[in-house]
Order: structure tokens, then sequence, then C-alpha cells
């Protein structure tokens, strides 16, 4: 036996749920070969025993019929996730952690990190969704290469549409191709709650959230809805978009959703000849609104050309490409979302209690009558007194 022939066996091992190999991947390290004796460890990234199971039976067989005696596979795997503490209202109580990913305007590529934030965490090996809820613009089926996937229905409910390791599910999969959505806001509200309620999730980690750019009614009935674990704002260098963005970090603090971080997005360009990198754009031109909301930039995502044949094509950089440095940064992003919500459910959750409704169902507080009235002077965080939600 030699290291070739048992990378070569282990290249037959699918990592479960994935069409990638464990060699491929990387997990595979510390090989010891002593005649046919063959030991080696597997770094996984998933803490689930069933994962650990496969590879370990999986492995075996492949290095038995390649001629090992005797095989010993040790499993490296992640302590399982601890559970979400958050308190309120959750009409998706299977799902353990939200993650709402929101901009202030369009075409900064909001879509584009909510998929691959979803496939790195998936990587690490969490049970992971990524819902869709931009009702306008919904690319994500496109950018997963399941555009012409429509999902099944069981009874009333909607089964999410699987591929690359994450359950997703998107008014663009509902709706014919080309199909305009003229709707008001009670329509985009009660959308947003169906997708929570009607569609059959997984017990989830986390349920990624693209949202609808803006600060408008979709993310005030989500965070009624369920309550958000952590916001995450993504926007490009220039100024135009940093004062949109200010705003929906505004948005957070005023529905009491923990800020995760800034993903400046087309942050310096990579010249695919030379790998050089070129700060057309700018770079890095957020971090004094990071610091004036007490956050952090997480990711600074380049223009690299493998981003946007990766989304045109339905394969997600992060799982096309996981060398590529806009992967690496996606992947190290997750990390630290990851890492944020840890910390804030070992330190209590979220509640949504404050952001509930006073007024009568089907009634907008902010468009009555009330609202239109000079109000008392009030403190900054305290309630309008609407029921509107918006402080």
């Amino acid at each position: 036996m030699t290291e070739e022939i048992v990378k070569s066996a282990l290249s037959k091992v699918m990592y479960p749920g994935f069409t990638k190999d464990i060699v491929t991947f990387g997990f595979v390290n510390s090989i010891a070969i002593d005649g046919t004796n063959v030991s080696f460890t597997v770094e996984i990234t998933s803490s689930s025993a069933d994962v650990a199971n496969q590879i370990k039976t999986e492995a075996t067989a492949a290095l038995t019929a390649a001629g090992a005696t005797s095989v010993t596979c040790n499993i490296k795997a992640p302590q399982m996730p601890k559970e979400s503490s958050s308190q309120g209202r959750n009409i998706a109580p299977q799902v353990k952690n939200f993650l709402m990913v929101s901009s202030g305007k369009g075409g900064v590529g909001k879509s584009t990190t909510s998929l691959n934030l979803a496939v790195a965490l998936a990587q690490k090996g969490l049970k992971v969704g990524l819902l869709d809820a931009d009702i306008y613009g919904p690319n994500i089926p496109r950018m997963m290469g399941v555009a012409d996937v429509k999902p099944e229905v069981n009874g009333n409910k909607v089964l999410p549409i699987k591929a690359y390791g994450i359950e997703m599910m998107s008014m663009g999969s509902l709706m014919e191709e080309g199909q305009a959505l003229i709707w008001r806001g009670a329509m985009i509200m009660k959308a947003i709650e169906q997708f929570l309620r009607d569609i059959v999730w997984s017990e989830l980690d986390i349920l990624v959230i693209d949202m609808p750019p803006g600060t408008g009614d979709a993310q005030l009935s989500l965070a009624q809805a369920v309550p958000v674990t952590a916001g995450l704002t993504v926007t490009t260098p220039q100024s135009v978009s940093l004062d949109d963005s200010r705003r929906s970090l505004n948005m957070f603090q005023k529905l009491h959703i923990p800020i995760a971080g800034i993903v400046e997005n087309m942050s310096g360009f990579i010249a695919p000849d030379t790998g050089v990198e070129y700060d057309i754009f700018g770079k890095g031109t957020s971090e004094p609104m990071a610091k004036e909301f007490d956050t952090q930039i997480i990711a600074q995502i380049p223009i690299e050309p493998g981003v946007r044949t990766g989304g045109d094509e339905g394969k997600p950089i992060t799982f096309a490409s996981p060398s590529s440095e806009s992967a690496k940064r996606f992947i190290a992003a997750a990390e630290s979302v990851w890492a944020t919500i840890e910390k804030i459910n070992a330190e209590g959750g979220v509640d949504n209690a404050g952001v509930q409704p006073t007024t009568p169902p089907g009634v907008s507080a902010c468009s009555t009558g009330a609202s239109a009235q000079p109000q008392p002077q009030q403190s900054s965080g305290e309630s309008c007194g609407t029921g509107c939600g918006c402080h």
C-alpha cells in the first residue's frame, strides 16, 4: 500500500449530501501505512453521527477493495450546535436560528452573498435552509441551478427544494418564469408568513433569509413572525450604497435584531489572467459605517469572474471553486456569522416581543390617523405608541 493508493481509494468516498469526495474537500489527513495496515483521520464538518458512520463504512470498504487488510478510520467532528435560546413569537419553531440578509438598495449582490453563505454554513456540517424572500427579484433558483425544478406539494404544505446540501424555497420556484408580481404590502407580509409556516422545513440549525432590498413591510413582517437571531447587511464601496446601508443597519437596531456584520461586495477586482487585485470601486469604505453601528466588516468580496459565471450557471463559487479568493472570503464570513450567532445564544438569545403589532389584524398602524397626529416626545429606542414596530 502507498499513500497514492490510499488517496485514490478514498477519493471514491463522497461526502454525504454533496457530489465531492472527502479527499477533494481536503478532509483526509494523518495517513499512516504499515504494510497493508492503514490508518488515517477524516476531519469532517458535520456533528451528525450518521455522517461519521457513513464515511467510516464507505472508507473502510474502499480501502479493503484496494488491498488493505486493516483499516483504522478516525473521525474528527465538531461539537453539536447549541440550541437557540431565543424567545417570543415563532411560527417556524423547528428552525433554531434565523439570519436576515438585507441591503439598503438592490444590485449589491445580496442574493449572491446569501447563497454562498448558506453553502459555506452547510459545509461546516450545519443543517441549513435558504429562503428567497426577495419577492420581486427571486433569483436564487437560477443561482442554484434549479430554475426549472418545481417543489413537491404534500397536502397543503410545500416541500423545499434541495441542492448543494441545503433546503431552499423561493417565489421564483412557485411562479411561471418572467411573470410579474404586482403586490401591495399586505400580500407581501402574508407571503413571508406562508414561506415560514407552510414550507416543510426540516429541523434546521439556521435559515438564511434573502430579503427584498430596503426597509419595508417584508422586514417588519419577518421580525414579527420569528425571533431573528442576527442581521447581516450587504453593501458596495460606493457612497450611494453606503447611504442606503446605514438605513438597513438602523432598521436592525429598531427591530431589536443583533448585527452580525457587513459584507462589502464588489470590493476590488481580481484580474483572471494575473490574479492582481485592483480597487476599481474603492475598498474598505464601509469601515466608518461599521464603527458607527458597533459592528465589523466580515468580508470584502472582490469582483471575480467565477462569482458571476457561478451564479449564471447555477454553481455557487463556494462549492464549485472553494480554493478561489472569493470562496475563501465567503467561508470566512460564514465562520464569523456562526460565531456571532453562538455568542448571541450563549448570552440569552433574542426576543421579538417588543416589535409585535398592537393594532387590529390587517390594519397598518403607520397608515392610521393616529400615526399622522402629533405624538408625545419619546427618548431614543422608545416606542412611538402606534404599535407599528418602527422603534
